[in-house]
């Protein structure tokens, strides 16, 4: 997962047409390390059709803000620069649920591409 390290770096990776998916985190957080040993597999099954980011919330700050980001770990989902469906809480985030939201975030993407 490609680490955004700047608002700019965040601009541009939401900017693209492509699905992209923004996973907000931060190193001290314990449920967001309880992702990490199975975020390698979920990001391998989606690759064809999403790119996941990860957005630390203490280097990028300004990012979480503007975007009212609460609580870690949290998914938005984007497409050109449009946020089209958020799963943002403070709550641990198991593999089943986030695989979930993510082929959610594809359903909504694929919607929306199918009119435009």
């Amino acid at each position: 997962m490609q680490k955004i390290t700047s608002k700019a770096e965040f601009q541009v990776a939401i900017q693209s047409p492509r699905l992209t998916v923004a996973v907000f985190k931060a190193d001290w957080c314990g449920d967001c390390k309880f992702m990490d040993p199975f975020m390698p597999d979920v990001e391998t099954k989606f690759a064809n059709d999403m790119t996941l980011v990860e957005v630390d919330v203490d280097q990028v700050g300004d990012v979480s803000q503007e975007l009212n980001i609460l609580g870690i770990p949290s998914f938005v989902a984007f497409s050109d620069g449009r946020e089209l469906v958020r799963y943002v809480n403070k709550l641990r985030k198991s593999r089943e649920e986030i695989e979930g939201f993510l082929q959610q975030a594809l359903d909504v993407y694929r919607t929306i591409h199918k009119y435009n």
